[in-house]
């Protein structure tokens, strides 16, 4: 950051700085002495112009004498700040008044040509070598009787004119350099509201990627910058809470592969070298047995929520009887209801009530609903389930009347892995996975699940489907 973006913003403001001198001293200078030698060479022309033709004349009508010219040709030096040359047809002088930096005026101009200006007013130069530096020259006609009788030449020095140019540049200058030193509040805004915050912003990204997920950016302002922050920092907690996650998920899932994997191999050595005799093998085969069973489920759980967990998940919606299916899924727990002596008690409205949903899932999401009422219940009671509908929703409530859930436990029996201490006494075999399970397949169909529980009365899960 330090040797890019800071650096590309200061050459910008320098090139930026040296573009606005660059311009005005062209551009602009060179605007401004067009514009002054045009308006100077316009007030030179009508001025001689105007002495032509009003005064001059009268010299060659004897009305003038040349004093009386030279009079007038001064008080018209005096006006213009320039040279003023009175000659004749053949270029002969008459009469002359010049300012002091001028050179003396020739007896006769060489060469003379009334008509080298052409069509243009003036001309630049030296004026066939009489001057040192160059200047503007006009002749005007003096006409007597329809006839040029002489000329009026008027010099100029354009060093005058670019003195006039620099005088007017001057307070150009002074207030470019004013606009370029409160541009310079631009460089001190960037630096302290977006380099600085980027650069903190980058110091986070540096440690986040160091893997320092508890480094928080201070967030001082509401703008972008300060959005951008609070979304880091938030990212931030979400990866620290991913991350414990993580670790917690590895611990769980390694404790119950672990304790059934020691379970096994300890039997099974035990087996091996007669620890345990052939009469007393088949009570521990059947525990091996059990052992394995709780593998495979914890397996097919966690290979369960892996789909759940994939992006690009894909449901097979499709119109079916819900009724249908919680039939099945009862009849599907009849052993084990048998065995401890819990009935199922089905209420439903209708015959038949088609919802629109994955069945697969649904029905997984049914069986492992009643799976828990089942292991939580007492034995000798029963296990309710009942369909509602309302408006465009059919709601399903599993319900039993068991040891039910702690209230400081309600909102943590959807996490994967977790289990009540009332639980982990009377379920043995479970994994901690099912109810992750049931909201992840619910929320795969952007529908809700509630719970209410009372301990020692019994829980009831209730959750929403679309009616087809």
């Amino acid at each position: 950051m330090r040797s890019t973006l800071y650096l590309k913003f200061t050459i910008t403001y320098a090139i930026f700085g040296f573009l606005c001198v660059f311009i005005t001293a062209t551009l602009t200078s060179g605007l401004i002495y067009g514009g002054l030698k045009d308006s100077i060479t316009s007030t030179l022309y009508k001025n001689a112009t105007s002495m032509a033709t009003d005064y001059l004349p009268g010299y060659f009508s004897n009305i003038l004498t040349t004093s009386e010219i030279k009079t007038q040709l001064d008080g018209m030096r005096s006006y213009t700040d320039a040279a003023v040359w009175f000659v004749d047809k053949e270029g002969t002088m008459l009469a002359s008044s010049s300012p002091e930096n001028y050179p003396y005026p020739p007896a006769v101009i060489e060469d003379f040509n009334p008509a080298e200006n052409g069509s243009k007013t003036y001309q630049e130069g030296n004026y066939h070598g009489y001057f040192e530096e160059d200047v503007l020259t006009l002749i005007t006609p003096v006409v007597q009787g329809f006839s040029p009788k002489g000329y009026l030449l008027v010099h100029k020095t354009i060093a005058s004119i670019e003195s006039s140019r620099n005088t007017v540049m001057l307070p150009v200058y002074g207030t470019l350099l004013l606009i370029y030193l409160l541009s310079l509040m631009i460089l001190v805004v960037f630096h302290f509201f977006v380099y600085r915050p980027l650069r903190k912003i980058t110091e986070a990204a540096a440690q986040y990627a160091s893997g320092n997920l508890d480094y928080e950016i201070p967030v001082n302002t509401q703008d972008e910058i300060g959005y951008l922050s609070a979304s880091l920092n938030f990212m931030s907690s979400k990866l620290r809470d991913m991350e414990d996650y993580q670790k917690k998920f590895v611990a769980n899932v390694s404790h119950d592969f672990r304790s059934p994997l020691t379970s096994i191999k300890g039997y099974v050595e035990a087996m091996a070298d007669g620890t345990i005799p052939p009469e007393m093998q088949e009570k521990y085969l059947k525990i091996i047995l059990f052992e394995t069973e709780r593998l495979t489920d914890l397996t097919h759980d966690l290979l369960t929520l892996n789909e759940y967990d994939t992006k690009h998940l894909l449901l097979d919606k499709r119109v079916f009887d819900i009724h249908e299916v919680i039939k099945q899924t009862a009849e599907s727990f009849e052993g084990t209801c048998t065995q401890k002596k819990i009935s199922i008690e089905l209420i439903l409205q209708t015959k038949h009530l088609n919802v629109l949903a994955d069945q697969r899932k649904i029905q997984q999401v049914l069986y492992n609903l009643i799976d828990n009422a089942i292991k939580f219940s007492d034995p000798d009671s029963s296990v309710t389930v009942e369909t509602t509908e309302r408006s465009d929703k059919v709601y399903i409530s599993v319900k039993d009347y068991g040891i039910g859930i702690p209230r400081d436990s309600l909102n943590k029996i959807w996490e994967r892995f977790y289990k009540t201490d009332s639980s982990r006494g009377k379920d043995k075999k479970g994994t901690g996975l099912g109810l992750a399970i049931v909201k992840e397949a619910l929320q795969a169909h952007n529908e809700n699940i509630n719970v209410i529980s009372t301990e020692g009365v019994g829980t009831e899960f209730i959750f929403s489907l679309p009616k087809a």
